[in-house]
C-alpha cells in the first residue's frame, strides 16, 4: 500500500535561534509572506499557502554538520517570473548566501544556506510531460544553470514581480540520514511513499502521485549518523492526505513496522529512525 496520490507536503518548521534575523532573510529575501503570527513563532507562505513555521528556540543548539537533521528546505514557485524574483531578491540582500544552481531535468533549482545555516532550495518544475521515467525511476542529473542569463530569460527588463501575489508550496524537504537502507524501509516500506530515484546507494528520493519528489534522504554528510539531540533547524514536517481512511492506513502500516505513531484524532505524528518528527494530517 502506498500513500494517495494527491499526497503533498504542508509546511515545515524550523526553530531557529534569531526569530528576527530569520524572518527578515525568508520575507525580504527568499519574498514568503507572513500568513500567522503567533508567541515566538511566524508561519510563511506563498500566496495563502503556508511553507515554513519559524518558532524561536534560542536554548537549542545548533546542528552539527554529520548530523541527522535537514539538508534543504525546497520551495517550489509556480511562475518562472516569480522565481527570477525571489533570485534577484537574493541576490541583491544575500549575495554571500548563494549556494550553487542545478538543472534537474525535472526542475530548475537555485540553492542559499540562511543565516543559521539552513539549507534552502528555490525552484521551478518544468511540465511533467517533459520528465523521462525509466524502469520507474524519474530521470534527474545536476546540470549548471547560469542565474544571470536565467533572470534576464524570464524577467527582461521588466521589474520583479511582487512576490506577495506569487504562488507555490513547500515543494519537498530533503534530509540528511544516517543510511539509505534504513530510509528506504521506513519512507517507503512503512509509511507509504514511492521510491523515484536512487543515487548510488548515497540517496534516495521518494514521492506520491507520480512527483518526482516530496522528500530525500542522503548520506553525504551523515553517513553513519544516529538519531538527532534537540537542536536547531528542522522541527516537524507537515504531510498532507485527503482522508481520514489514509491517516488509518498510514497509521496500520507504520505499527507492522515496529514503529510507534501517535494520534490525536487529527494528526497521526511519528518519528523516523533518526528522530525526525512527521506529522499527517487531511486536508
Amino acid at each position: 500500500m502506498t500513500l494517495a496520490s494527491s499526497t503533498h507536503m504542508g509546511r515545515l518548521e524550523l526553530r531557529v535561534r534569531d526569530l528576527g534575523k530569520q524572518l527578515t532573510f525568508y520575507t525580504e529575501g527568499v519574498g514568503l509572506t507572513p500568513l500567522a503570527d503567533d508567541a515566538g513563532a511566524v508561519t510563511l507562505g506563498l500566496g495563502s499557502t503556508p511553507v515554513v513555521r519559524l518558532t524561536e528556540a534560542p536554548d537549542l543548539r545548533p546542528a552539527r554538520r554529520n548530523e541527522a537533521g535537514l539538508f534543504h528546505t525546497a520551495v517550489v514557485f509556480d511562475q518562472l517570473p516569480a522565481l527570477a524574483s525571489s533570485l534577484v531578491s537574493m541576490y541583491q540582500r544575500y549575495p554571500e548566501t548563494y549556494a550553487g544552481t542545478g538543472d534537474h531535468l525535472v526542475s530548475q533549482a537555485f540553492y542559499f544556506t540562511d543565516p543559521e545555516g539552513n539549507g534552502v532550495e528555490l525552484y521551478h518544475d518544468r511540465p511533467r510531460e517533459e520528465w523521462i521515467w525509466r524502469g520507474g525511476q524519474v530521470q534527474m542529473a545536476t546540470l549548471y544553470i547560469d542565474p544571470n542569463e536565467f533572470v534576464a530569460t524570464h524577467l527582461g527588463e521588466a521589474d520583479p514581480v511582487d512576490l506577495s501575489t506569487a504562488s507555490g508550496t513547500l515543494g519537498h524537504v530533503h534530509l540528511q540520514v544516517g543510511d539509505v537502507p534504513t530510509a528506504k524501509s521506513f519512507y517507503v516500506d512503512a509509511l507509504g511513499f514511492e521510491q523515484t530515484f536512487e543515487l548510488a546507494g548515497s540517496a534516495l528520493f521518494v514521492a506520491a502521485g507520480g512527483y518526482h519528489h516530496h522528500m530525500a534522504m542522503n548520506v553525504w554528510n551523515s553517513q553513519g549518523a544516529g538519531p538527532r539531540q534537540n537542536t536547531l533547524g528542522m522541527g516537524v514536517v507537515d504531510i498532507v492526505v485527503p482522508t481520514a481512511e489514509e491517516i488509518a492506513k498510514a497509521d496500520e502500516r507504520l505499527r507492522f513496522a515496529g514503529h510507534t505513531p501517535t494520534f490525536d484524532g487529527r494528526t497521526l505524528t511519528v518519528l523516523d529512525p533518526w528522530r525526525n518528527e512527521l506529522r499527517l494530517s487531511v486536508g
